[in-house]
C-alpha cells in the first residue's frame, strides 16, 4: 500500500481590496471646512491649500483606478482652489477694518501709556485707550452697547 498525501485544502479566498476614496473624501470635507473659515484667512488659505492637495491625490487614485469617487476629489480641489482665492482675498477686508477700527490708534495709545508711567502699564490709561477703541468701534459698527 502507497502512502498517498492528503488533499491540500482549498485556497483561501484572496479577499479583494474595495476602492480608497478616503483621501477624496477627505478632500471634500477639508475644503467645505475651508471654505467656512475662509473669512480667517489662515483657515481658508492653509485649509484650502491641504483640500487641493487631498484632492489631487485622491484624482490620482481614480485615474489609476484605485478610487472609485474622481467626481468628488474634483470638488474637493475647486473648492479647496475657492476657499485660497476667497482667504486671500479677505487680507484686504481684514486689513482695512483693521485701520478703520483704529487698531493702530489703539497701540500708540497703550505705548504712550507704558512710557508716560516707566515700564508698567497704568490701568487707569489702559483703560482710558480700552474705552477709545471700544467706542470707535461702535461708531464703526453701529453697534452702540449700553454702559452702566
Amino acid at each position: 500500500m502507497s502512502y498517498q498525501p492528503a488533499a491540500a485544502p482549498p485556497p483561501y479566498p484572496v479577499r479583494q481590496a474595495g476602492p480608497r476614496n478616503g483621501v477624496g473624501a477627505a478632500a471634500l470635507v477639508v475644503a467645505v471646512a475651508a471654505l467656512v473659515f475662509s473669512w480667517s484667512v489662515i483657515g481658508g488659505v492653509i485649509g484650502g491649500i491641504i483640500a487641493v492637495v487631498l484632492g489631487v491625490t485622491g484624482r490620482g487614485r481614480a485615474h489609476r483606478g484605485e478610487a472609485d469617487n474622481g467626481p468628488v476629489a474634483t470638488a474637493g480641489t475647486a473648492l479647496g482652489a475657492l476657499a485660497v482665492v476667497v482667504g486671500i482675498a479677505a487680507v484686504p477686508v481684514w486689513t482695512g477694518f483693521l485701520g478703520d477700527a483704529g487698531v493702530g490708534d489703539y497701540l500708540s495709545c497703550v505705548e504712550r501709556a507704558i512710557g508716560e508711567s516707566g515700564t508698567s502699564l497704568d490701568p487707569a490709561a489702559q483703560q482710558k485707550c480700552e474705552n477709545e477703541f471700544r467706542d470707535r468701534i461702535e461708531h464703526i459698527s453701529g453697534l452702540g452697547t449700553a454702559r452702566g
